[in-house]
């Protein structure tokens, strides 16, 4: 007794999943024509593969064993495929991207715009959000994020191992004020606060010696974007916490002051996230090869 290739996919997504919800998304089909799928398939093998409840779905001893047997099967098609796809030259397509805006200034020269010459027949869409997306529910390939803002159950591919972010000042700021010589020095000076996406207001976050320091810092200019907090600390408007890469080109030129340096340890950086899916585009497997071979490579373009 025979099962098509698509009922095996469909076996496959539900149990990776566990649940009919999200498989349906990931094969693009409404929930209710999987789980027929996934029924018919029962009745024809005679066997139940998964136990149902109407809070879980889950393998019964029967289908963990079926699940087993077809995986290695069903790896070794997609691989030859996505091998197929990628040695041809026939990536094509659109490859449709969502990340915050900082994202996407650091990695549009290093990484998006190769890609772009690598593969001219992709057309690239890149929508940024400061606010978190649903990526599959919007139609996205992948998502960029910092990897502690991943959605637990995505696969994530660490583009930025590591990031920093830094208090900075201007030297007119300083010329008549002390520079801040712990977190707490910061409530005697006027800082730049940010809005993070939720609507709250960011608390600066301090480390060193396992020891960590909120603070809620003071000022009278609140702004929800770095480029605007970095347009506004170098004018001297006061002290700004934002990440390092952003701002690098501006501390080496002395336009700007980092302090608090010893307080600001690196924490983990941006990743490429996406659904699992046992099926994935050429484009995006290109995309992800190209940031492995950029990591493998040891470049610091993404980082400078």
């Amino acid at each position: 007794m025979k099962a098509s290739l698509a009922e095996l996919e469909a076996i496959a997504a539900v149990a990776r999943h566990g649940g009919f919800r999200a498989a349906a998304r990931e094969l693009g089909m409404s929930s209710s024509a999987l789980s027929h799928a996934v029924a018919t398939l029962e009745e024809r093998l005679s066997v139940r593969i998964f136990n149902r409840t109407t809070r879980s779905v889950t393998l019964s001893d029967a289908g963990e064993r079926f699940v087993a047997e077809i995986a290695p099967a069903l790896a070794s098609i997609d691989r030859a495929i996505e091998n197929a796809g990628l040695s041809s030259g026939s990536v094509s397509g659109t490859l449709r991207l969502n990340m915050a805006p900082g994202a996407a200034r650091m990695l549009l020269v290093p990484l998006i715009l190769e890609y772009g010459r690598r593969f001219p027949n992709v057309e690239i869409e890149i929508v940024t959000d400061n606010a978190l997306v649903d990526v599959i529910g919007k139609g996205f390939d992948a998502g960029v994020r910092l990897a502690e803002a991943v959605p637990a159950d995505m696969v994530a591919i660490p583009i930025v191992p590591t990031v920093r972010s830094l208090v900075v000042g201007s030297p007119g700021y300083f010329s008549n004020r002390p520079k801040p010589l712990t977190p707490g020095d910061l409530l005697q000076h006027r800082c730049i606060r940010a809005r993070m996406a939720s609507g709250k207001l960011y608390r600066w976050e301090f480390e060193r010696h396992a020891q960590t320091m909120l603070i809620d810092a003071p000022g009278s200019l609140t702004l929800d974007a770095s480029d605007l907090m970095l347009t506004a600390v170098l004018e001297g408007a006061g002290l700004a916490y934002i990440g390092e890469p952003s701002m690098a080109d501006h501390i080496a030129a002395g336009r700007l002051i980092p302090v608090l340096e010893d307080w600001s340890p690196p924490y983990p950086g941006l990743s490429l996230y996406f659904a699992q899916r046992r099926q994935m585009p050429a484009r995006l497997r290109a995309l992800i090869e190209l940031i492995r071979e950029q990591a493998a490579h040891g470049s610091s373009r993404i980082e400078d």
